[in-house]
């Protein structure tokens, strides 16, 4: 397959689990009956984004893959749509807890977790008090559409998690993310920089970039939304505001993506027996 039609979900979440699934799984049929083959909804969508504050109340919402209420509707719905779907969770396992991502394929079944590797804390984002580092290493998936990769909010400022995943095969790059304004300082308006990280990962990897954020005000932290596709070249493809809710959709041109990274040259003259240093702890 040399073009497959992608999506990213933008929408606001609330207190209630189910309701945010059936918002979602609304999303996701919308999507699909665009031709989307892929659809990427926001990071943590089961609910609100509880890590504005320490509350060990929140780590009862956890639960194993198998048995997590967002992973099984989503398992369901791809089944039904026949379509993928990178669904982020928070995940149980044993006395651990994980920012995680279950790949479901189009027949429902999940290939694999990927446990988010970078885990910020700061001001409204204190995830070090619930996640612990995640422990599978960058993940990629082989679809017949294409390899599929993924990294999870904090993920996406690092150019190490982009060429990793693109070492492993990845041929798109889809970041599910929840963000948006800084408690600490209210005039630090991240978006900007937020998109130009990832459509810098684009073009130094000449690969297409799907992120996809959450938009809504949750007890006086506004999320951005901001969400977009675009191509291998960091060209926009589909994009948000601030305040839309619906799908973004696109098609990607994999073969001429592949043509141009080729051409480009970035894999043939890596260096990477220059490159020691980023393996060295500081």
């Amino acid at each position: 397959m040399t073009k497959l039609n992608v999506a990213a979900l933008q929408l606001a979440f609330g207190e209630d689990l189910q309701e945010n699934i059936a918002n979602v799984s609304e999303l996701v049929r919308e999507a699909a009956a665009k031709g989307a083959r892929v659809v990427l909804p926001p990071e943590l969508f089961e609910g609100l984004y509880f890590c504005k504050t320490q509350d060990e109340d929140h780590f009862g919402t956890a639960k194993p893959v198998g048995a997590h209420p967002a992973v099984l509707a989503m398992q369901q719905l791809a089944a039904e749509l026949e379509i993928y779907i990178p669904t982020s969770f928070f995940e149980l396992d044993g006395h651990h807890h994980y920012n995680s991502l279950a790949m479901i394929d189009d027949r429902g079944k999940v290939m694999g977790v990927y446990r988010k590797s970078h885990i910020p804390d700061g001001p409204g984002y204190s995830e070090k008090f619930y996640f612990r580092p995640g422990n599978t290493g960058f993940r990629t998936w082989r679809t017949p559409g294409a390899t599929l990769g993924v990294g999870i909010c904090w993920d996406q400022w690092y150019p190490e998690t982009a060429r990793a995943l693109m070492l492993d095969g990845a041929e798109i790059l889809f970041f599910p993310t929840a963000i948006g304004t800084e408690p600490h300082d209210p005039d630090l308006d991240t978006s900007r920089l937020w998109r130009r990280a990832m459509i810098g990962h684009a073009v130094s990897n000449v690969v297409p970039v799907v992120a996809s954020n959450r938009i809504g005000t949750e007890d006086g932290q506004r999320f951005y939304g901001n969400s977009f596709i675009c191509d291998e070249r960091g060209d926009i493809l589909a994009e948000f505001g601030a305040t839309e809710t619906g799908v973004l959709s696109a098609t990607l041109d994999l073969e001429q993506a592949r043509r141009h990274r080729a051409a480009f040259g970035f894999f043939r003259d890596r260096r990477p027996e220059l490159y020691g240093r980023l393996t060295e702890d500081i």
